[in-house]
């Protein structure tokens, strides 16, 4: 079990550098069609570990799963961060990108994002962002959190930062003045590690998070118990650059809008956030939707998340 919890830490602050990306001659950004010579280019948020491996695994299949209904091909990158992969779509260098609601919100507000699909789970599109602590711990709920150590993951992630903290503002706390401390992990798992470790009383993750990382046997879910649990949030969304030729963009909403039942693909393919299996993909889900995300989001003030993050770099 340390081992594992080792392993799951030790790579979460690591991703892909879009340096690289940002070297691209101008040229790149026009030829980027779907052929095997220039393929689409996907840039993943680090929503779990922050692995490259790991994350692009979990959305391997489903895009493997196009290009055989579409023959398109694709080029899978993880951004390094949350905040990465918008200023990524947003200065061209993406094609795809699979965001979390709050930096979809953000990249979208700057009209660089189009909503491409969100994952259908039994029939719903919405996950959860949650609070945990050790099963011995004498926290039971939102309110007991002031006064602990609270571990926090990236600053642009709705599901492990935004509702968290919106949560805690809701019960009447401050969270700069009324935790005793903050651990700005960058990650869900890491937070997870942080609070399994002993380095905080509290982690902030999405469920999604805390259930991969029981079936991986990072943590045992006895010695861990859930104390808040957000409304339901709309599921991390795959958008595209709003710059691409539109019967493009209408193929692609067209493909995975179909993919599930497509000839050839298995259920095993059809993978969302988490690399949890789905059912399929909505790509008629509504962008209002995703105003609850942006009603949080305008929660969280600069000056909020500034006192926030100032308190983080005390430890």
């Amino acid at each position: 079990m340390k081992n594992k919890l080792l392993a799951f830490a030790a790579t979460a602050a690591t991703a892909v550098s879009l340096t690289a990306a940002l070297t691209l001659p101008a040229h790149a950004q026009a030829v980027a069609d779907g052929s095997r010579e220039h393929p689409l280019r996907v840039l993943l948020i680090p929503a779990d570990g922050g692995t490259e491996s790991g994350t692009k695994a979990d959305y391997a299949p489903v895009f493997n799963a196009i290009t055989r209904t579409t023959g398109l091909n694709f080029d899978l990158k993880v951004g390094q961060s949350y905040g990465a992969v918008v200023e990524g779509m947003c200065n061209q260098l993406a094609d795809i990108a699979f965001f979390g609601p709050v930096s979809y919100v953000q990249a979208h507000k700057r009209g660089c994002a189009q909503l491409l699909a969100v994952g259908v789970e039994k029939g719903a599109s919405v996950y959860y962002a949650g609070m945990f602590a050790k099963s011995s711990a004498p926290i039971a709920g939102i309110n007991d959190v002031k006064g602990k150590r609270v571990a926090f993951g990236d600053v642009n992630s709705a599901s492990s930062f935004t509702f968290q903290v919106a949560m805690l503002m809701d019960a009447g706390m401050d969270p700069a003045r009324d935790l005793s401390a903050i651990r700005m992990t960058g990650s869900h798992a890491s937070s997870l590690a942080a609070l399994v470790q002993d380095q905080v009383d509290v982690a902030s993750l999405s469920f999604d998070s805390y259930e991969k990382a029981v079936k991986q046997g990072v943590v045992d879910p006895k010695t861990v118990k859930v104390i808040a649990r957000s409304m339901a949030i709309p599921y991390p969304p795959l958008a595209l650059n709003s710059k691409l030729p539109e019967p493009l963009k209408a193929q692609l909403k067209d493909a995975f809008a179909t993919v599930n039942k497509a000839p050839g693909v298995t259920p095993d393919m059809i993978r969302g956030y988490g690399g949890g299996k789905i059912d399929g993909y909505d790509t008629r889900f509504s962008e209002d939707e995703f105003n609850v995300a942006a009603e949080k989001l305008g929660l969280l003030t600069d000056e909020v998340k500034g006192r926030i993050l100032a308190k983080a770099a005390q430890r």
